[in-house]
Parts: structure tokens; sequence; C-alpha cells
């Protein structure tokens, strides 16, 4: 893939697929040159037969395809810059408070394979457009800022009568997020902890 971004998209698509009522995107991006790439969902988890295989490209639990690429590239990406990867998982049979799936990736950005993130504005509108009912987190910690969207907050300010599908609210999402990532490109030195 051109851009972390759309890899983002399709590990977070796979959260939905397991139930997640929440998926979390957490980019850290603070220290120059090192980026680390957080995606924390609360879904059913995976055991440990499935975990152990995960990250192999032509391992998949889907049965409309045989072959499940959004692991292995997104592991890819990470070690072809000397970065790391890691996931773990717990089910519901093993702790119903706390199921979930957390993927790690660490990059160095300097390294001439770092895949640019993309446009993660699009992303958002894509996972929140196809997917009103699930909550999203965006957090993405750059030197000088904080950029973040959380669709329970959005959703507290719109009360039950606007859905966050509706064109308008997506397309103030999308533009909410290029003008911050905007503003950060120009130089902005607004710590935005909200």
């Amino acid at each position: 893939m051109k851009e972390l971004s759309l890899n983002i998209l399709d590990v977070a698509m796979n959260s939905v697929a397991a139930g997640a009522t929440l998926v979390q995107i957490l980019i850290d991006e603070s220290q120059t040159g090192k980026m680390i790439l957080r995606i924390v969902d609360n879904g059913c988890g995976m055991d440990e037969q499935t975990l152990q295989h995960v990250t192999e490209p032509f391992y998949t639990t889907r049965k409309t395809r045989k072959v499940g690429l959004g692991l292995p590239f997104l592991r890819m990406t990470a070690e072809q810059t000397g970065g790391t990867f890691s996931i773990s998982s717990t089910t519901k049979q093993q702790d119903p408070a706390n199921a979930g799936t957390t993927v790690c990736a660490t990059y160095d950005t300097t390294h001439i394979d770092f895949t640019p993130l993309g446009d993660l504005a699009s992303t958002m509108e894509t996972l929140i457009g196809g997917h009103a009912q699930i909550d999203f987190l965006l957090e993405h910690r750059l030197p000088q800022r904080v950029i973040k969207l959380d669709t329970r907050e959005v959703r507290e300010i719109l009360g039950k009568e606007i859905p966050l599908d509706s064109y308008e609210v997506l397309a103030w999402i999308k533009a909410y997020l290029r003008e911050q990532y905007e503003q950060q490109q120009i130089g902005g030195t607004q710590i935005d902890e909200t």
C-alpha cells in the first residue's frame, strides 16, 4: 500500500469484524524520527492458535477469500524501517471485561522505506461513515500538538437526533481533521490536549 492510512483502515476493519464497539487509533510522533502506531479494540479477541498465525500472509479466518494481508503488510511496513511489530489479544472467554486486541508497530520515520501516513481524514470518514454505530478514537501526538477525534464526544454534542453517518457530519469530520493537519504542516505550535 502506498500509504499507512489505507493499512490502518484495513486493520480497523478487522476490529469491526471482531465485534468491537470501540476502535482506538493511537499514533505517537512526538519524538523526532520515530513513530508508534497502536490500534486497540474491544472486540472478541483471538485465541492463541489464531494469534500465532495472524501475521502469515496466507492465513485468514475469512470465508470470502483465502488471503489476509492487513496485519502482514503492517508488520512488513514497520520492519522494513528497522521498527518492530507486536500483537496481543484476549478473548471474551479468557476475560469478558477486558477482551480485545492491541496491534503495535514502531517505525523509523527517517528510513528511506518509511511509508507515509497518508490521508487519515479520509480513513476516519470511511470508518465512521460505514460503521456509525461503532465508536472510533483517533489520537495523533505530534511534536507540537495533539490531533484528536473521538466519536463519543461528537455523539454527545450532536445528541441522538443526528446520526454520525449523515453527510453533514461526515463532511465536518473530514474538514476538521484536514484543518488540524494543515495547521501542523504550516508550523502551528498550539498544543491541543482536548
